[in-house]
């Protein structure tokens, strides 16, 4: 017998509630972006703690290194405006520059996170062209020839590992901390080279260095040779070739690899030749290479987290179709329940990720997320094929999301194509519901495939 408050009429909330249930839904799932975000915020905080921990492990052994020369620095006078007699800087770049040198790289651990740092042997030789006043406009009898020096800018003098001399046409000239130059080379060492014979017979003088530097994390030259050829070794599989030049040769194997650039002035926007007050920046050109960690995984986790509303949403909506075709209600507390184990996931991903391969992370983590939710999901619905369809679904998008992240080059076009095939499926079985009955009785519209 129908009561008196309805009169044999079905209440507002009665002809709506699945229309009401999909809203408070939506609701929920950005509801649940608020985790999410949270997470997006712990995975900076691991980020920042692991630069962190490079910053105190470089701080001990050396920062990144920058070689930067050798540069002949000439002093010279001329009358200011008050006709005093004032002394000035001209810096010389070599002819030739040569670099050859080994990399023994090592991992420093600091806690969890893993620093590469390394030592290294360098061998720097060239030939430098008798200066050119003229090129300047200096008379050449301003400049003092022997009081010239040969610097080496070097960003961290700490990783100096052996005592320095010049071999200077066949002589040794031992280096002593500080540059001449200070604004040009900032830290580094210098020898006192005398110039007057070879500026008087014109002659080429070839220079020889050896230098033993450790590092961190990478290695950067400076092509101030009119023509620089770099070669450099290590054994290192995961090298990153950065800076303003790639190298010409190169080699990569499981074992390390072998690089070779070469740069012409013709490169490089400075001069061979300058006085001091001029501006230029002779660090602009610089390259190297980076001892890369493969090392991925807060990035990878970053990606994957991007997905999250992806990955709640459409579980959300595969329960509610489920609730839908087999008029079977799961309450809002149970979907909470559901977006909270999806959330968790995130947190697993980051937690294993930084003790084992973000590959093998994500794979315990997406099985320890699919079973919970699978379990959870047969004891809602009680139905063997239903618990199966869900675990389905769930791994086949997680699958996909790890397909996009492990994709960094064709993301877009896997992730446009996955979404579209995904909205098409929805769209697919959403059409075997007859909507307009919602509220009353919900029917299955067993001609939906006619």
């Amino acid at each position: 017998m129908e009561t008196p408050q309805t009169n044999g009429k079905q209440t507002f909330m009665q002809r709506n509630s699945y229309s009401i249930k999909a809203m408070v839904i939506g609701f929920l799932v950005l509801v649940l972006l608020i985790p999410t975000a949270m997470i997006m915020g712990l995975i900076s905080e691991r980020e920042h703690l692991q630069t962190d921990a490079t910053k105190e492990v470089s701080s001990k052994w050396a920062n990144e290194q920058t070689i930067t020369g050798p540069v002949l620095v000439v002093p010279y006078t001329e009358l200011n405006e008050k006709k005093e007699l004032i002394r000035k800087q001209a810096c010389f770049l070599p002819d030739k520059l040569n670099i050859n040198g080994q990399l023994a790289p090592e991992i420093r651990k600091r806690g969890i996170y893993e620093v590469a740092v390394y030592s290294s042997q360098l061998q720097l030789s060239g030939a430098f062209t008798p200066p050119d006043p003229a090129a300047l406009n200096i008379p050449a009898t301003s400049f003092l020839w022997d009081e010239a020096y040969l610097s080496i800018g070097i960003t961290d003098m700490r990783g100096i590992t052996n005592q320095l001399q010049v071999l200077w046409n066949g002589q040794p000239y031992v280096c002593n901390p500080g540059t001449p130059a200070v604004d040009l080379l900032g830290n580094g060492v210098q020898t006192r080279i005398p110039l007057s014979a070879m500026v008087a017979n014109s002659d080429t003088a070839s220079f020889s260095i050896n230098l033993g530097l450790k590092g961190s994390g990478l290695i950067y030259f400076s092509p101030v040779g009119k023509t620089t050829r770099v070669n450099i070794n290590a054994p290192w599989a995961n090298p990153s070739f950065d800076g303003s030049v790639l190298p010409e040769k190169r080699d990569i194997t499981a074992k390390g690899f072998t690089a070779s650039w070469q740069v012409l002035h013709l490169n490089r926007n400075f001069p061979q030749s300058w006085s001091v007050g001029d501006k230029y920046d002779i660090t602009d050109a610089d390259f190297g290479v980076k001892l890369f960690l493969p090392v991925d995984g807060y990035a990878k986790s970053m990606r994957a987290v991007k997905y999250a509303i992806l990955i709640i949403g459409l579980t959300f909506l595969l329960f509610y179709f489920i609730e839908l075709l087999q008029h079977h209600s799961v309450h809002p507390l149970q979907y909470i329940l559901i977006g909270v184990a999806l959330c968790i996931f995130y947190t697993l991903l980051i937690a294993l990720a930084e003790q084992l391969n973000f590959n093998l992370a994500y794979i315990i983590a997406t099985l320890l997320t699919l079973s919970l939710v699978t379990a959870y999901a047969a004891s809602v619905f009680r139905k063997a094929g239903t618990t199966l369809a869900v675990g389905g679904t769930l791994l086949t998008l997680y699958g996909f999301i790890y397909v996009i992240i492990q994709s960094e080059d064709q993301a877009l076009l896997m992730g446009s194509l996955g979404l579209f095939i995904i909205l098409a499926i929805v769209m697919y079985f959403s059409r075997k519901i007859r909507w307009n009955t919602l509220g009353g009785n919900i029917a299955y519209d067993q001609n939906a495939n006619a």
